[in-house]
């Protein structure tokens, strides 16, 4: 099997993939296939995939913990549109990157979002979508695929009872049931969700579907992964990409540290994902030259656009008291009142749950817009109101409680649910760039909370020598975005016969003579309950909350985006990147606009259709 540790002497190596993520396990695989001859090399710096926290569904939540060894977070700067707070974003920091830890949501975007120029058009990408899935579902519209690698599916288990509640709750507010939400073409409506997990309940990610078969089936012997190493360097003759540098990640092999270089005989292709990828890029000397001249790395190429346009959905998760069984969450696993290993003697179909089984992609009404400022109505007649899919806002529902876990009473078990909520168009735009001082790994050991209310004082692995701006709530439109789907998530949890009030500690604290009050309740409200009414104190209380909670949505994005170099562009259409030869980027990096949906679906995208464009320019047989 050619995963190593450490990489056997004398390789001779003809195409070099710099991360072992989402897309680059994809890419790999699909260029193995095509040509058992062609010899390929994925580094990546995290650990092989192969652990039960990856594995089971329902211990998702291991891989964001702040002692997880399985994801990367990234340190941003303080910033004054989130009231001084300096967010971190986390990243897969795994074979299979993203894949292998996120919340394995089955969501793709609208039509409009993949008109990306000239061979990347929706007609041109939707076939990808197709072939990487296998998809367990009604399918009347043939948007889906039949034989990929990757299972879409129901899992073994819903929560049925808080799934069924959100679904009529929903509708009373507005916003109606629909059977597939990911077809392309329907919104403002809430489904029964789809999950990357198999009818067996096992995670699909991109390293044990489409990478570790080939590893192991003896057929590709020239098909190697190296492990638990970071690229530090892309090497280059001239402008020309020749190889890369590497060295141990001391996360995983702190007594080694020797710098080793490998050449490749094909092509170089980047796949660190939006975060990675542009400071690996400056690092070998792509990148605006003034930012390359502070941190006195000698330019190969002038390329301003690298690390610019950065984007992610904006998150904020709220989480509700319930009257909730212990089947109908997973508050029992998470909180050690079931033993594991009791779960796994019965194998129990819980363990296949991701305890998401509503998403909902919606847009508010025009009495919604005439309460908002005047600021945001001008850009929704201009951007929203002309294209009734575009939908503003995503949802899910959450059968768990998504907090830190200290903040539960300890003499009350109980189970919760919550609704998470992000935009799915934000204007806010930032950057990543390395700092003035960087080096080549741009890694420290720092204590930080993950999330706003993450318990603090764990240690891990922190980018933090960086000039990182996510950008958050930049732009007063995404704030405003946040503002209505605060109250109308509420609205929908108030209607939900297992609700039992507000988990107030994770809600803004409207104070007790405000209607929108937060508080526990011992029954359910009634069914013909009034909205609440904010009053414009309420909404300060409520802006000022949100700017000190949302944090990242793990979808990062555009950071070396596929348009014009004039107009800021870092690859073209081939994704090769301008000025340069032989080098590649291959990640979500390159997407050029935001695309409404969890971006998995999207990432794994870009693989198929970048490999198939790979195999055309390498001349490989298929």
């Amino acid at each position: 099997m050619g995963l190593y540790t450490n990489l056997p002497d004398n390789l001779d190596i003809d195409v070099l993939i710099a991360g072992g993520g989402t897309a680059g396990c994809i890419v790999a695989a699909r260029l193995a296939e095509a040509d058992p001859k062609l010899s390929i090399l994925v580094i990546e710096g995290g650990p092989n995939n192969n652990l039960p926290t990856i594995e089971t569904t329902a211990f998702f939540i291991a891989n964001l913990s702040p002692e997880t060894k399985t994801a990367i977070f990234w340190q941003g700067n303080a910033s004054e549109h989130l009231n001084g707070r300096a967010p971190v974003v986390s990243t897969g920091g795994v074979l299979g990157g993203g894949s292998s830890v996120n919340l394995m949501m089955y969501s793709r975007g609208m039509r409009p979002d993949y008109e990306w120029g000239p061979g990347w058009t929706s007609e041109d990408l939707i076939p990808y979508f197709k072939k990487l899935e296998t998809y367990h579902g009604a399918d009347p519209t043939g948007r889906h695929g039949a034989d990929g690698p990757i299972h879409v599916s129901d899992g073994p288990f819903r929560g049925t009872r808080p799934e069924q509640e959100f679904i009529e709750a929903a509708a009373k507010v507005g916003f109606p049931e629909v059977d597939d939400l990911q077809i392309f073409d329907v919104s403002n409506a809430v489904q029964r969700a789809k999950k990357f997990v198999s009818p067996e309940g096992k995670r699909q990610d991109t390293a044990s579907r489409y990478l570790n078969p080939l590893l192991a089936d003896g057929n590709h012997p020239k098909l190697h992964v190296l492990v638990e190493h970071q690229v530090t360097r892309v090497l280059f003759d001239g402008t020309k990409a020749i190889g890369l540098e590497y060295k141990p990640n001391p996360d995983f092999r702190p007594e080694e540290s020797t710098v080793r270089s490998i050449k490749a005989n094909r092509c170089v292709i980047v796949s660190c994902g939006a975060l990675g990828t542009p400071l690996l890029l400056e690092r070998s000397g792509v990148g605006n030259h003034s930012i390359l001249a502070r941190a006195n790395i000698p330019a190969v190429v002038d390329l301003p656009g690298v690390g610019e346009s950065y984007q992610d959905h904006n998150l904020a998760v709220y989480p509700y008291h319930s009257d909730l069984s212990p089947t109908d969450s997973l508050d029992a696993l998470a909180q050690g009142r079931v033993d594991p290993a009791d779960l796994f003697a019965r194998n129990d179909p819980i363990l296949g749950w991701n305890a998401q089984d509503v998403t909902c992609k919606i847009r508010p009404t025009d009495e919604d817009i005439a309460k908002l400022d005047p600021e945001f109505k001008a850009l929704w007649d201009k951007d929203f109101k002309p294209h009734p899919e575009r939908f503003l806002m995503l949802a899910s529902l959450v059968g768990a409680f998504p907090s830190d876990p200290s903040l539960l009473p300890k003499d009350k078990p109980a189970q919760y649910f919550a609704v998470s909520t992000f935009t799915g168009y934000p204007y806010s735009r930032g950057h990543i760039h390395i700092a003035a001082s960087s080096s080549s790994s741009n890694q420290e050991a720092a204590s930080f909370p993950l999330t706003n209310t993450a318990p603090t004082g764990a240690t891990n692995t922190l980018v933090s020598n960086i000039d990182f701006d996510p950008s958050f709530l930049s732009h007063r439109f995404d704030l405003q975005s946040h503002m209505w789907m605060y109250k109308t998530q509420r609205e929908i949890a108030r209607r939900m016969p297992c609700f039992r009030g507000e988990f107030a500690a994770c809600h803004p604290p409207f104070p007790p003579e405000s209607k929108a009050v937060c508080k526990e309740l011992d029954a359910p409200l009634p069914a013909d309950t009034p909205e609440i009414v904010y009053t414009e104190e309420d909404d300060k209380i409520l802006e000022k909350w949100l700017r000190d909670n949302v944090g990242t949505t793990w979808h990062s994005l555009g950071t070396c985006a596929m348009k014009a170099r004039e107009e800021g562009g870092v690859v073209d259409a081939n994704l090769g990147v301008y000025g340069t030869e032989g080098l590649k980027v291959v990640d979500l990096s390159i997407v050029p606009q935001n695309v409404g949906a969890n971006t998995a679906a999207t990432a794994m995208m870009v693989g198929e259709k970048a490999a198939d464009l790979l195999i055309q320019e390498l001349g490989l047989s298929k």
